[in-house]
């Protein structure tokens, strides 16, 4: 590592040189013209390259960043729901600068009593209420939220802090200076919220039928804040919706939790052997070479533990290396099962494993550890080499992820069939989050300020795995016509990608999908996979356990392919434009020609019909009688005269003339060739490639693809011709959907009517017959063979 001299003296050059004029002046959009404004550079919607962030994007020379060690003792009180802990951080100080103070990050507050996000949304009566809905509209005082007992330096000094929300600032009695430690040891404890009442991400959910409890133990610690080169401090608050930036660091955690009680977390644990029954490690070991998932904890050892509730305690010892946060389940209503990835993962064999209760036992069983398996072999041949020891996935009623573990849903009907809705949302979402360890666990990016770049990158490879699991697989994001109905909303209900997480109204749209698609669509149609494939590898491996910016994303995709992207970025991502591309018209040319014969034939066939009116027909079929044949006084040289007879010399000139010609030539010159001008119109403001689909008379078919760049110069209207040495009978844009265009009523020539359809509702009639709504196969199947 360098210096902090050298880095001083590395930044005043830095700064020296940005004070130089620029020797060309960058061009500005132009929004009087109808070019030079969705083909500009990028240009200060970007982030400057500097000696921390290359132009390339990559890390610079003189990147850093902060690092956070943790000592934790953590308890969970199962019969007061109450979590307490104490912890040893040890924050050392990578930047250039000197600090003063420090921020922590306290998430749990987002449920206190007086937190802002439980006022700042807006609310409104109906005429019909349910009770549930007037109830959430009375304060209620429920004391959660942090309470923090000690805050000391290392020599168990107390330190002065300012609690503001989820955030708490540590003032230093000293400068932390470059490359110095700081040691904080913090006391706390907090009451666990129900998540299934309370919402977010962390807390319990209770089983009335067996009076048991699952914990999900989330953003559970003071955690350090992160302090980085592009924004300094990230300390907006957490308000439940922007998710999180954290700091990589080592961590040693103690779970002290009931003695029955079965803990799975970040990491790997130390003490199996004191923790687990000698069948239950016997199990463990067997799993440890196994290719099928084996449980380590059994149903029956599950529904035993939930019987009994044991009064003793057991402490539970994880370690984990290099992460960014840490969570943990425990419960003692948990079947545990594990099998080894023994290939696919370069360099690396982690365990799979999952953790779940009878009631997902028929899902959870057969796919979820498969899933898992499957997500780090995917992902890491699209992105970089798992690193990590282990995966995990934890049944808990909705989905969360963390370092090497996440939650996620998926219950059986009680008589242990499913629907196939529930199967495969369950194991989209099981690949969905274990797909996060990649992004944003180890390419950790700031959640808080930018969810597409966690989200929107994991849902593009979430869609990737799920077809490689089933090529029939029913993938709700990804494919370009799965956004069509988000992209047609009006202007007023939309925002860029690039927008805060916390003033996104339509968030699922915004966030996952349409990012997810822009992503597949540059993958399918705009770069082709080699070469978007190769891109997006580079941006991961360079960003791999550091913290990237859309910048640093949008430069490295251009950067390892060569293809000029800005206007790719600047549609998709900065403005809320939709795809509407319209084919205007279609008109055919073939050449006249030159042969003397045929010339004269065709004018012959020409004049013949001009000539042949209704009048003229109608008075050949009445046998009437013409003045000039009734008078030949009136008959000349022109009556007689055939205009259409070919004269040898014209005849010796043609044949001259077409022997000089090439193959190609006498094909256009006969008109074997037709030429066909398109003109297209952008209805919607965002550019795209042109996908053309000819079918021909003989049943052919003929695709032409145009690079997005035809539009440069005239962004709203282009024309293009096409040679084409067959008839064309019809002409189809984007005849794949694979562009997102939100009217297809006017991409075909002719033009064609798409049949609308229309569905009986029959909701309200199941429902008032006791019905569910989504039809269940296998326990049709079920009962039937009963």
């Amino acid at each position: 590592m360098r210096t902090y001299k050298q880095l001083k003296a590395t930044f005043v050059a830095v700064l020296a040189l940005a004070n130089l004029p620029f020797a060309q002046a960058q061009m500005q959009p132009n929004p009087g013209s109808n070019h030079g404004n969705r083909f500009e550079q990028l240009g200060t919607l970007l982030s400057d390259p500097n000696i921390f962030r290359t132009a390339s994007g990559a890390p610079g020379a003189m990147y850093w960043q902060q690092k956070a060690d943790y000592v934790i003792n953590v308890e969970v009180d199962d019969v007061n729901q109450v979590l307490k802990g104490s912890e040893t951080i040890t924050y050392t100080n990578n930047s250039p600068d000197p600090l003063s103070y420090l921020w922590i990050q306290l998430d749990e507050n987002e449920h206190a009593d007086n937190a802002p996000n439980k006022v700042f949304d807006q609310s409104s009566l109906r005429e019909r209420m349910s009770m549930d809905q007037l109830k959430a509209m009375v304060p209620e005082k429920k004391g959660y939220g942090v309470n923090i007992h000690k805050v000391n330096d290392g020599n168990n000094k107390a330190l002065k802090y300012t609690i503001n929300h989820t955030m708490m600032r540590i003032e230093l009695p000293t400068i932390l200076k470059p490359g110095a430690k700081m040691v904080l040891n913090i006391d706390w404890d907090y009451k666990i919220s129900d998540r299934m009442v309370e919402g977010g991400r962390g807390g319990y959910e209770y089983f009335a039928k067996d009076q048991n409890y699952l914990y999900t133990i989330a953003q559970w610690f003071p955690r350090m804040a992160v302090y980085s080169d592009f924004q300094g401090w990230q300390n907006k608050q957490f308000t439940g919706r922007g998710e999180f930036a954290l700091v990589f660091g080592d961590y040693k955690v103690n779970i002290t939790v009931p003695a029955d009680h079965i803990v799975g977390a970040t990491g790997e644990c130390q003490n199996y052997s004191q923790v687990l029954s000698s069948t239950q490690l016997a199990r463990w070991k067997q799993a440890q070479s196994s290719k099928e998932p084996i449980e380590v904890v059994s149903l029956d050892d599950a529904k035993k533990a939930m019987g009994q509730k044991s009064t003793a305690k057991k402490t539970w010892v994880y370690e984990a290396k290099n992460v960014r946060d840490f969570a943990f389940v425990t419960s003692r209503r948990l079947v545990w099962d594990a099998m080894k990835v023994n290939e696919g993962i370069p360099g690396n064999q982690p365990m799979a494993m999952s953790y779940y209760g009878p009631e997902a036992y028929p899902l959870y069983r057969r796919y979820s550890t498969k899933a898992v398996a499957h997500t780090l072999k995917t992902y890491s041949k699209f992105s970089i080499p798992y690193p990590y020891p282990v995966a995990i996935s934890v049944e808990a009623a909705n989905g969360m992820e963390y370092p090497m573990i996440c939650f996620n849903y998926g219950r059986a009907d009680e008589d242990g069939t499913y629907t196939e809705a529930v199967k495969y949302g369950m194991i989209g979402v099981i690949i969905h989050e274990v797909g996060h360890n990649f992004f944003p666990m180890i390419v950790n990016s700031d959640e808080r300020q930018w969810t597409w770049m966690d989200e929107g990158l994991n849902t593009f490879l979430q869609y990737l795995t799920e077809q490689e699991w089933d090529k029939d697989f029913p993938s709700r994001r990804g494919p370009a016509n799965k956004i069509v109905d988000y992209m047609k909303l009006p202007k007023d209900e939309l925002e860029p990608i690039m927008t805060n997480s916390e003033n996104i109204v339509q968030f699922g749209p915004n966030a996952y999908a349409k990012p997810a698609t822009a992503l597949n669509i540059l993958r399918e149609t705009v770069m082709g996979r080699e070469l978007f494939d190769y891109a997006f590898k580079e941006y991961a491996r360079r960003w791999e356990f550091k913290h990237p910016t859309p910048a640093d994303f949008f430069r490295t995709m251009e950067d390892a392919s060569a293809v000029d992207l800005d206007w790719f970025w600047r549609g998709w991502f900065f403005s809320t434009d939709p795809v509407e591309i319209s084919l205007e018209n279609v008109t055919q040319y073939r050449m006249a020609g030159g042969n003397p014969t045929k010339t004269q034939k065709e004018r012959k066939e020409a004049y013949d019909n001009d000539l042949n009116t209704i009048t003229r027909q109608r008075n050949m079929e009445e046998n009437l009688s013409f003045l000039v044949e009734k008078d030949t006084s009136l008959l000349d040289f022109y009556n007689k005269w055939d205009r259409f007879a070919v004269k040898p010399a014209n005849e010796e000139t043609y044949k001259k003339f077409y022997s000089t010609l090439t193959a190609k030539e006498k094909d256009i010159f006969d008109g074997k060739i037709a030429f066909y001008e398109l003109n297209f119109k952008n209805n919607g403001g965002l550019v795209m490639p042109l996908i053309i689909q000819w079918t021909f008379t003989d049943g052919s078919t003929e695709v032409d693809r145009i690079p997005a760049y035809i539009w440069r110069k005239n962004e709203g209207e282009v024309t293009k011709v096409f040679a084409k040495n067959k008839e064309v009978a019809s002409v189809q844009l984007d005849p794949f959907s694979e562009t997102a265009d939100i009217d297809e009523s006017n991409n075909s020539w002719p033009r064609t009517s798409k049949p609308s359809r229309f569905e009986l509702f029959q909701g309200q009639g199941r429902a008032a017959r006791g019905q569910s709504a989504e039809p269940n196969p296998m326990k049709e199947a079920t009962n039937s063979n009963k």
